[in-house]
């Protein structure tokens, strides 16, 4: 049998997961559905609780982006989104057009590349992570716009333009700038005025 691996950090080969076989897991109870992990390139990545800048910030997002939503469009709440055969990655904000919860795969909603307008993550100690790993994974999956928020610094990163692991445009946003998407017409928010 030929068994997909990845290389750890220490240079030791890992077995490689799919989402198949996260779904597996979950339904043998290996993996409680409860757990916060995402899947990145087949390394299981768990993910760091969640504090109250992070929150806050979320939840303002959360409010003022489902006020401005088009009625084709639909906002995903840390929805697990499988993005390929061995990546799923669950954002804690993401819009994208209201048919993609109809797709399945595995039982986890299926992204096609350039379907998600927006991709929004909150980072507190995952800043880097968002940045780096993720902003390269949402590029090549064409996400059409993508924002890092530093829930303490309240300063946002708004890529634009994906193309392959990279972005036309990285913009960085102070706190007190309006922060604005093409996909949602009439939709502004001022971190900075978050209280």
């Amino acid at each position: 049998m030929n068994v997909a691996v990845t290389t750890a950090a220490e240079g030791f080969p890992r077995r490689a997961f799919t989402v198949e076989d996260i779904g597996r897991m979950i339904e043998a109870g290996v993996i409680n559905e409860d757990e916060r992990f995402e899947l990145v390139e087949g390394e299981i990545v768990m993910m760091a609780a969640k504090g109250i800048a992070h929150e806050r910030i979320k939840s303002a997002l959360i409010v003022a982006v489902a006020r401005a939503l088009p009625d084709h469009l639909t906002l995903g709440v840390e929805a697990t989104l499988r993005l390929t055969e061995r990546t799923m990655l669950e954002p804690d904000l993401a819009v994208f057009p209201k048919e993609l919860f109809n797709k399945s795969v595995s039982g986890f909603a299926q992204l096609d590349p350039g379907e998600a307008d927006l991709v929004i993550e909150v980072a507190v100690s995952s800043l880097a992570y968002d940045k780096g790993l993720k902003a390269r994974l949402y590029a090549r999956h064409r996400v059409r716009e993508f924002w890092v928020i530093d829930a303490n610094d309240r300063i946002t990163w708004v890529h634009t333009g994906p193309s392959g692991d990279g972005w036309s445009s990285i913009v960085e946003r102070a706190p007190q700038d309006a922060l604005t998407t093409p996909a949602l017409p009439g939709f502004a928010i001022r971190l900075a005025d978050i209280g």
